[in-house]
């Protein structure tokens, strides 16, 4: 039987393949702000402004490619039963072949309906406009969580922490909720690491709690090394 590998990803990762992210900008984006492009109020202001903006990261992550750190955690599969969870909107998992992924933040390759969230469509690079309709006569958004919506996978992603035998926290400073939260899901006693270069203020109210102060490609390294003592 298979140890479960439980992995929780976040923007470090994804920037280590040439992504952006909000707050290596400042809170802006090509001079936009998270609230005219990242929020249900931008969406009604201005739908084609947050088309555009979506099009051109859908555009960016289709040409980023898998970093060291993608790869490795696809090869563990092999060894492992894992399951990665990411705030990453990209698709950079699937590309280095990890088979178990889940999107809490929904995922740039794929639009849905603005009447039916459940009517959901896989665009790869294709640009989106308005007048861009769904089956339904919906016009067809982003399907991205925006600041502000609710978090439809947070449930599935906690199940999947409760059943955790290893957890690994990688590029992500936890700070946005709920995923921020998901660490308090998994057991006292399974084996914990942190891997991320600038170790903000981390409050775990849990045990078992190892960091790596380094890079998603450097440290991921380092975590392979620990692993062999689990």
């Amino acid at each position: 039987m298979k140890k479960k590998l439980v992995v929780l990803t976040g923007a470090g990762i994804s920037a280590e393949s040439g992504l952006k992210t909000f707050r290596d900008m400042g809170g802006l984006w090509e001079n936009y702000a998270i609230e005219e492009v990242a929020t249900p109020e931008g969406w009604e202001k201005n739908p084609q402004l947050v088309l555009d903006f979506y099009n051109e990261r859908r555009k960016q992550a289709y040409l980023a490619k898998p970093n060291r750190a993608h790869l490795v955690l696809a090869d563990l599969e092999k060894e492992f039963e894992v399951k990665i969870i990411t705030q990453n909107v990209d698709n950079l998992h699937e590309k280095a072949g990890s088979t178990n992924v889940v999107h809490l933040h929904g995922e740039l390759s794929k639009v849905r309906s603005v009447k039916n969230p459940d009517l959901i469509y896989e665009v790869d690079n294709k640009a989106i406009n308005l007048g861009d309709l769904a089956e339904d006569g919906g016009q067809l958004r982003p399907h991205i969580v925006w600041f502000g919506e609710l978090v439809p996978m947070i449930e599935p992603a906690a199940d999947i922490c409760l059943d955790a035998d290893i957890f690994v926290v990688i590029g992500t400073s936890l700070q946005v909720y709920p995923a921020a939260g998901l660490v308090g899901y998994v057991g006292n006693d399974v084996p914990k690491f942190v891997i991320d270069p600038s170790m903000p203020a981390y409050s775990f109210n849990t045990k078992n709690v190892e960091f790596i102060e380094k890079t998603a490609v450097e440290g991921i390294d380092v975590f392979l090394e620990k692993l062999k003592n689990l």
